[in-house]
């Protein structure tokens, strides 16, 4: 029996995923990294081991009707764990927030801020004190009652109704009215209300045009048709509806994303006239605080708002001290250009993780494993030193803080080390190490030591020479004012700058359309699919010659079984418990909602009768359980399978299963199977490819892994454009434009344009001095720009 205060969280018989039922003990109270490829294991031990055991025992200690759901979501696969604490996890959850969360939601800094003006706020003569809720856009004593709290309002103009005067109304100048059968009959009302309807527009006088556009009479009338030849059509009854109503009836109900899409194209977006755009009533606004209103102070970056807050008199310090020791730790991770009414759909998965983990800093919990992913993805090497402040401030305040992580600079500010692997999937999910950093570099087969002992010298590249310039701008948008920029063509190019600086706004605006592209192909980190229905397989398309394989197999045919019998999301096939999915969803009270294992298929997705069908000796859900490696061998005669694996397999993919749901996919991962899918297609004439943030979430050796890919595509003539934090990347390129010099207001400039060699020695930018350390170390890539 071990002591009830053990210093140590001890894990023994761990086997979640592919971990192969491993013992490991780390030292409570430290910052503990858990390192290792993509796929090696790692997160299996820290999210689906450590703290899925964690959260069980919790669910333990709750009500019996916790209890039972617990049998429903399972227990991880461990033998056991002791001297494990109550953890938090903050995890890069890609779940889509809504428009009406903010900054000041997520961190909860907006109820501060309310509280402050209720408490302290100057009112009106007269006017009576208003409490929190009043200075909320998200409830109805606060929403403005014009755009109930949105600060939008949609309206069109005869410009964008009708984009070319010069057609008349039958030849389809109002571009806005819908085609076919119902525009017609639009067409027919007006004629039959004495509309000229073969004028061209511009000839119409002035007032016919606004009552046909923006009237909202519905006037009804006796609409006799143009008889055609070969049909009779008899009078009928017709309501006519202006462009501006049809427009905006259509944005507001219809069910159809197309039809939605269209309307909005014939809408400008202005902010509410009765609000300003601030979302508040008139009575919110109307009371100030420091000379401002609670929109104005929302919408001033975090810094700013910090310097206003400081500056107030001695009467109101402790509700604005309490509100500036909210922001502080805000700032110290590097978001002081965030503003508290910046929507949380505009923000970045690292961004959002790092408001989570400042909050986290205020909430005073001690004695607790905090479990991190990654949370220096999407960080520039400048801030990730705040970073390391902050998870030492965790731990100071007498907390574990478990992190997964592959960036180097956080790996060597650990106190304790535990390295999984040696490789991914089946190859992997062994502890190497488990100790201080610097014992993992007598550890041979680890490939995280060839990295953070600068074993791994970069492979040398000539710069290439550009076969033209794409010129983008002038940009006026976000923070970059008239920002031009020249990115070489059929070279690699490496956008940086701190976050915020304004990088992914700028290669937004390169289109299809700008002088130069040809084909434009972009790769973000969207997830590939929302729910366990998609996955890896269906993704690339493979899953379609899968399963023409099995419908051709003596037994399916002698079933009269179709290739639709081995889909899992029609009937027929599937398992009809789970619907095909393989989990059921397990709703919990107060709490997220979370996914358990079919209690009829256990996760096969089919029915028996479909399981019986084997193709050489395995069933379907079987192949979809191999991993993409073990596939490759499988299909190695299967001449289309075979290549949609080949191409998963370069980008480093081939630790997943073929089966695995997009649910469960990082942003990286989904981000190079949508490369993979891109490179398995034959490629024709020049295409560009916009990667942001390709190696967010990589280990440095699937990194090379990927690099050697893109570099390909480079050599084969293509252009490849990458936003990217890591120097190793950076010092590989062939031309690098730096952003900033800060976040926000701070950033939104070009600091520093040319090969690496030439920005890192740039006078004024934040990433020079860390492109020059990585130009110097024998991981990073031995000068060969300074030709």
């Amino acid at each position: 029996m071990h002591h009830p205060h053990d210093l140590y969280v001890r894990v023994r018989g761990a086997r979640e995923h592919n971990l192969k039922g491993v013992d490991v003990d780390i030292p409570r109270d430290v910052l503990a990294v858990f390192t290792g490829v993509s796929g090696s294991g790692k997160s299996s031990l820290a999210f689906g081991t450590i703290y899925a055991e964690a959260q069980r025992r919790y669910f333990e200690s709750v009500a019996p009707y916790a209890r039972r759901l617990i049998h429903q979501v399972g227990a991880p696969k461990v033998g056991e764990i002791t001297g494990l604490p109550p953890a938090v996890s903050l995890q890069q959850r890609r779940a889509a927030p809504t428009s009406r969360s903010s900054v000041g939601t997520v961190t909860n800094l907006s109820n501060s801020l309310r509280m402050l003006f209720s408490r302290a706020g100057d009112h009106p003569p007269g006017a009576e004190r208003l409490d929190s809720d009043a200075f909320s856009p998200n409830t109805a004593a606060g929403a403005c009652p014009e755009c109930h709290g949105l600060g939008q309002v949609h309206g069109t103009t005869e410009e964008l109704l009708v984009p070319d005067p010069s057609l008349s109304i039958r030849e389809g100048a109002i571009a806005a009215w819908p085609g076919a059968w119902q525009g017609k009959n639009l067409r027919d009302i007006l004629d039959a209300l004495g509309y000229d309807v073969d004028r061209a527009w511009r000839e119409l006088p002035a007032e016919e045009r606004e009552w046909i556009l923006f009237t909202d009479e519905q006037p009804v009338v006796t609409v006799h048709p143009v008889r055609d030849a070969d049909r009779i059509q008899r009078p009928y009854q017709g309501t006519y509806m202006s462009a501006r109503r049809y427009v905006m009836k259509t944005f507001s109900d219809s069910k159809s994303p197309t039809l939605r899409t269209k309307a909005e194209r014939f809408l400008s977006s202005a902010p509410c006239p009765a609000c300003g755009g601030s979302r508040l009533r008139p009575e919110a606004l109307a009371v100030t605080f420091a000379g401002r209103t609670i929109a104005e102070l929302a919408a001033l970056p975090l810094t700013e708002l910090m310097g206003h807050l400081l500056a107030v008199d001695e009467t109101t310090r402790v509700l604005t001290d309490d509100l500036a020791s909210r922001i502080a730790p805000v700032l110290e991770l590097g978001l002081g250009y965030l503003s508290l009414d910046r929507s949380t759909p505009t923000l970045s998965a690292g961004e959002l993780q790092r408001l989570r983990l400042a909050t986290q800093l205020r909430s005073g919990l001690f004695g607790v494993v905090y479990v991190l992913d990654e949370p220096s993805a999407g960080l520039h090497p400048a801030d990730t030193e705040a970073l390391l402040t902050v998870l030492e401030r965790l731990k100071a305040a007498g907390n574990s803080v478990f992190v997964v992580e592959h960036h180097l600079d956080v790996v060597r500010g650990a106190d304790w080390l535990v390295d999984v692997g040696p490789r991914a999937g089946e190859h992997g999910g062994e502890v190497l190490h488990s100790g201080p950093v610097a014992d993992l570099a007598a550890v041979e087969e680890s490939e995280t030591a060839r990295f953070l002992f600068g074993r791994s010298p970069a492979p040398v590249r000539e710069v290439r020479s550009p076969k033209g310039q794409l010129k983008v701008g002038p940009v006026t948008r976000h923070n970059l004012r008239g920002v031009t920029a020249e990115f070489p063509l059929g070279a690699f190019t490496a956008v940086t700058g701190v976050s915020g600086s304004g990088k992914s706004t700028l290669i937004g605006e390169i289109t299809e359309e700008s002088a130069g592209v040809g084909r434009l192909v972009s790769v973000d980190q969207r997830p590939i699919g929302r729910t366990p229905r998609s996955n890896l397989a269906t993704y690339t398309g493979l899953f379609d010659v899968v399963r023409k394989e099995f419908a051709a197999t003596d037994q399916a045919r002698a079933r009269g079984f179709g290739v639709g019998r081995f889909s899992f999301n029609v009937a027929g096939g599937r398992c009809e418990t789970c619907q095909g999915e393989g989990f059921v969803s397990v709703e919990l009270l107060f709490l997220p909602s979370t996914y358990a294992p079919c209690p009829d298929c256990g996760g096969a997705r089919y029915n028996p009768e479909t399981l019986d069908v084997t193709y050489r000796g395995r069933n379907i859900a079987q192949v979809l359980d191999l991993t993409v490696e073990s596939a490759a061998e499988f299909f190695a005669d299967t001449p289309a399978v075979a290549r949609s694996l080949a191409t998963l397999l370069d980008v480093g993919l081939g630790y997943l299963r073929l089966g695995q749901p997009a649910t469960e996919l990082s942003g990286g991962e989904a981000q190079r199977i949508k490369l993979a899918s891109e490179l398995q297609r034959g490629r024709r004439g020049h295409t560009l490819y916009l990667l942001d943030e390709p190696t967010t979430g990589l280990h440095p050796a699937d990194v090379e892994v990927l690099m050697r890919q893109l570099h390909g595509l480079v050599d084969a003539g293509h252009t490849v454009i990458v936003v990217e934090h890591d120097m190793s990347v950076v010092a590989g390129a062939d031309w690098v434009i730096d952003l900033g010099p800060g976040g926000g207001d701070a950033g939104g400039r070009i600091v520093a344009a040319g090969p690496p060699a030439e920005v890192a020695r740039a006078k004024g930018s934040a990433t020079a001095a860390y492109l020059a350390a990585a130009l110097r170390s024998p991981a990073g890539v031995t000068s060969r720009s300074a030709g």
